[in-house]
C-alpha cells in the first residue's frame, strides 16, 4: 500500500536531519555557470573530460542500477539528464541518496550516452535544497487542474512545459510596452486603492482604511485618472495594471485581471483601430512569428485590416434579421428576443435591448477580428454621440473568435452632458443596481478645466495571452488564480 503524504513528509524529515549530521546547512554559494540549453546547443565534437561545466537543477527523475545512477534535473531552461558512478563520482554513496525534489548543484564533463543523449558525467555535487513534500505523480506530470492552479509551483515543476505560456505572456506585454513607447506613450501608474466606484459599471472590492477612517474600493477600471492625466497635458499615455471585480469566476473572467489601458488626445476612434490592428500584428510578429491562430475550434488571422461592422449591422448579417426589420423599434427588439427565447433585462431600453440581444445571438459568432461600431448611448456612458446619430456613440469593441477583446471610444469631454449620463447611473444604483457607477466629482472637475478632443481604449491582457496562446480558461494564464480557500 502507497505510503500517505503525511509519513512521507515524515521519512523526508528523517532524511534531512541525516544530512544535517553529514554537514549539510542549506548552502547559498552554489553558482551554476551552465544550462540545459546550453547543453542542448552544444556540438558533440566539443565534448571531452578536460570540459568541465557547472549546472544546477531539480531532480525530476531517478534510475539506480546499483553501481551507476541517472538523474534528470529541471533548471529554468528545460530538463538535462546527469550520470554518476562510484569510480568518478565523489561521495557516491551520497549522490545515490539524493531524492526526486532535490535542488542540487553538479560539476563534471558532457559526453553522449548510448541512446544518443546529452548528458553531465557528475565528478562533484552538493545538494543545495532539501525537498521535503513529495512531488505529484512522480515525474509523469500533474493532471487535476484543481491542484495545478492552487499549487502552481508544482504545476511548473510537473509540467515544466506550461512556463513556456508564461514566458509568452511575459513577452507579449513586453512588446505592449516598446510598441506603445515607440508611439510616444508614456506609461503610468495610478492609484488601485479608490474612495469611488467608478469607471465601469462593476461590483466593487470593498476595504476600510483605518488612518482615515473610511471604506475604499480596489480600483474597478484605469480610466478616469488616465484621463485626468490627458486634461493635465499628458497628451499620450498608457498603463498596465490589475483591476479588480466582486463578480463570478468562469473560463473568460477573474475577479483580479490586467488591463492596458491607453488615452490619446486629438485622436478619434478610428485612429484607435488604426492603432489596434498595428499593435496586434506587432505582437505577433515579434512573441510568435506567425500570424494564424486556432482558439478552440475556431482559426483566425491576425492580419490587418480587420472588419468593420456596427452593431446593429452584425445583428442583420449574423442573427439572421430581414434587413426589412427597422431594428430602432423597441417592439421589433422585443419579437426578435421572444422568438428566440431570450429574456430582455432591461425591456424598456433601447441601448440595452440590441446589446443584449447582441451578445446572446451574434458575439460567439465573430471569429476573424472584427470591431463592432457604433454602440447604443444609453449603454455608453463615457463615450461621445456620434454627430449624425445621437442613438449611438463613436466606440468599438474587438472581437475575436468569440472573445471580447478590445473596447474603445472617442471620450466624451462634455461636463454637462457626463454629469447628466452620471446621474442616470446614480438612478439605476438607486433602484437597486449593484454595478451603476457613481459620480465621481473630482473628474466632473477636470472635464471642466477641459479634456481636449481624445480617445482611449482598454484591452484584456489575459484574454488576449487566452487566445494567442490557444488556451481555453483565463487561469492557464493566470499564474496564481483565485480559488475558494480551503477550509
Amino acid at each position: 500500500m502507497e505510503k500517505n503524504e503525511s509519513t512521507l513528509r515524515e521519512q523526508k524529515l528523517q532524511e534531512l536531519q541525516k544530512w544535517k549530521e553529514h554537514g549539510f546547512k542549506y548552502p547559498n554559494n552554489f553558482k551554476p555557470a551552465f544550462f540545459s540549453n546550453d547543453l542542448d546547443s552544444m556540438k558533440t565534437d566539443e565534448f571531452e573530460p578536460s570540459k568541465k561545466l557547472k549546472m544546477a537543477g531539480r531532480i525530476i527523475m531517478k534510475r539506480d542500477f546499483g553501481k551507476s545512477v541517472f538523474f534528470h534535473l529541471l533548471d529554468t531552461y528545460g530538463k538535462f539528464q546527469v550520470y554518476g558512478n562510484k569510480d568518478s563520482t565523489e561521495s557516491f554513496d551520497w549522490f545515490r541518496d539524493l531524492d526526486v525534489g532535490d535542488i542540487i548543484g553538479v560539476t563534471g564533463y558532457p559526453f553522449v550516452t548510448k541512446t544518443g543523449e546529452k548528458t553531465l558525467h557528475a565528478e562533484t555535487f552538493e545538494l543545495l535544497t532539501k525537498n521535503l513534500h513529495p512531488l505529484p505523480e512522480k515525474w509523469h506530470g500533474l493532471h487535476d487542474a484543481e491542484t495545478r492552479f492552487r499549487h502552481r509551483y508544482l504545476d511548473l515543476i510537473s509540467n515544466y512545459e506550461n512556463r513556456e505560456v508564461f514566458r509568452k505572456r511575459a513577452q507579449i506585454i513586453k512588446c505592449i510596452r516598446n510598441f506603445l513607447d515607440q508611439k510616444g506613450f508614456l506609461e503610468v501608474e495610478t492609484p488601485i486603492l479608490t474612495n469611488i466606484k467608478a469607471g465601469a459599471n462593476a461590483r466593487p472590492f470593498i476595504t476600510r482604511h483605518n488612518a482615515l477612517g473610511c471604506n475604499f474600493y480596489l480600483r474597478i477600471a484605469l480610466e478616469l485618472p488616465l484621463k485626468k492625466l490627458v486634461v493635465g497635458g499628458f497628451d499620450k499615455v498608457y498603463e498596465i495594471g490589475k483591476n479588480f471585480r466582486n463578480e463570478g469566476i468562469d473560463r473568460k473572467h477573474n475577479p483580479e485581471f490586467t488591463m492596458l489601458e491607453f488615452y490619446w488626445a486629438y485622436a478619434t476612434f478610428e485612429d484607435l483601430m488604426e492603432l489596434t490592428e498595428d499593435l496586434l500584428e506587432y505582437i505577433c510578429k515579434e512573441v510568435f512569428q506567425r500570424f494564424e491562430f486556432q482558439f478552440e475550434d475556431k482559426s483566425f488571422s491576425i492580419k490587418k485590416p480587420f472588419r468593420r461592422l456596427s452593431m446593429e449591422e452584425c445583428l442583420y448579417e449574423y442573427a439572421g434579421i430581414e434587413r426589412s426589420v427597422n431594428l430602432r423599434e423597441l417592439d421589433n427588439l422585443k419579437k426578435i428576443a421572444k422568438d428566440n427565447q431570450i429574456e430582455l433585462l432591461n425591456p424598456s431600453d433601447w441601448g440595452f435591448c440590441i446589446q443584449q440581444l447582441f451578445e446572446e445571438l451574434v458575439e460567439d459568432k465573430l471569429v476573424q477580428p472584427t470591431f463592432v461600431t457604433h454602440h447604443p448611448y444609453s449603454v455608453s456612458p463615457l463615450a461621445r454621440r456620434n454627430d449624425e446619430d445621437p442613438e449611438i456613440t463613436d466606440r468599438f469593441e474587438l472581437y475575436i473568435a468569440g472573445l471580447e477583446i478590445a473596447n474603445a471610444f472617442s471620450e466624451l469631454n462634455d461636463p454637462i452632458d457626463q454629469v447628466d449620463r452620471f446621474q442616470r447611473q446614480l438612478d439605476l444604483k438607486n433602484k437597486q443596481d449593484e454595478e451603476a457607477q457613481e459620480i465621481d466629482w473630482d473628474f466632473i472637475q477636470a472635464l471642466e478645466v477641459g479634456l481636449p478632443p481624445t480617445a482611449g481604449e482598454g484591452i484584456g491582457i489575459d484574454r488576449l495571452c487566452m487566445l494567442l496562446l490557444g488556451l481555453n480558461s483565463i487561469r492557464e494564464v493566470v499564474l496564481f488564480p483565485q480559488l475558494r480557500p480551503h477550509e
